[in-house]
């Protein structure tokens, strides 16, 4: 059954509100629209990248009906946080992951091995930029090997980005554009982390077909390109 089709099983529609991240993909808010029901923004965990449980309690109204976590690049949301707080006002939880992006974590193969060896080599290495959160006991399936490049905001990731592609390293911006600041979801609101992921988040390669020479590359140049810019006071 689709994420549509759950909704709408659930009776959650016209004059319902689910809460979604506004740090993904805009698929979930559509998909909850075309259930009938208004799409709400809530924060995320800095470290997850996912929904923030105390964000999501504070975003509850009335109409609230359901809370839709997005697992992102391969690190799942706080599913057992989410639940309590959905449980306290008796909505439901439904997990979106139809994006590639949004997966979970995959089964243990010989792709996911290579995946993990990957980024543990990165981990280890890269001095340039801010790796991604390593949580005991949480796994994380690395389909994105996702970086911050702290700093004033947005000019200084791209211009990494730049220098880093000029020095024939792979990267990309994973989520170029918050949904509730996209046209059609447009919201007044302010969400500090999304806004600061947008900001400084880049994707490097850690795929499977990722060569040593090319893990090395990364290494070097993001290391060569001073360290980390100082965040702004």
């Amino acid at each position: 059954m689709g994420t549509v089709e759950t909704l709408t099983a659930a009776g959650i529609g016209a004059g319902d509100e689910v809460v979604v991240p506004s740090y993904a993909m805009a698929d979930a808010a559509e998909a909850v629209r075309r259930a009938g029901a208004v799409p709400v923004f809530a924060d995320i965990d800095p470290e997850s990248l996912c929904l923030d449980p105390d964000s999501v309690a504070a975003t509850l109204t009335l109409r609230a009906a359901a809370v839709m976590p997005v697992h992102l690049f391969g690190r799942r949301a706080d599913l057992a946080g989410l639940r309590a707080v959905a449980d306290r006002r008796g909505l439901l939880v439904v997990e979106y992951e139809q994006h590639a992006q949004c997966e979970p974590p995959a089964p243990v193969d010989e792709s996911t091995r290579r995946r993990w060896a990957h980024a543990a080599y990165l981990n280890a290495r890269l001095r340039g930029v801010v790796t991604p959160a390593v949580t005991p006991g949480v796994e994380h399936g690395y389909h994105s090997y996702v970086v911050r490049v702290p700093g004033n905001g947005r000019p200084d990731r791209d211009a990494f980005a730049r220098a880093l592609r000029a020095r024939g390293v792979r990267c990309h911006v994973p989520v170029q554009t918050p949904v509730h600041r996209l046209p059609s979801y447009r919201r007044d609101l302010w969400l500090a982390e999304t806004e600061r992921a947008a900001d400084q988040c880049l994707a490097l390669p850690v795929d499977a077909a990722a060569t040593e020479r090319e893990l090395h590359r990364v290494v070097a140049v993001c290391n060569a390109l001073g360290g980390l810019v100082p965040e702004a006071a």
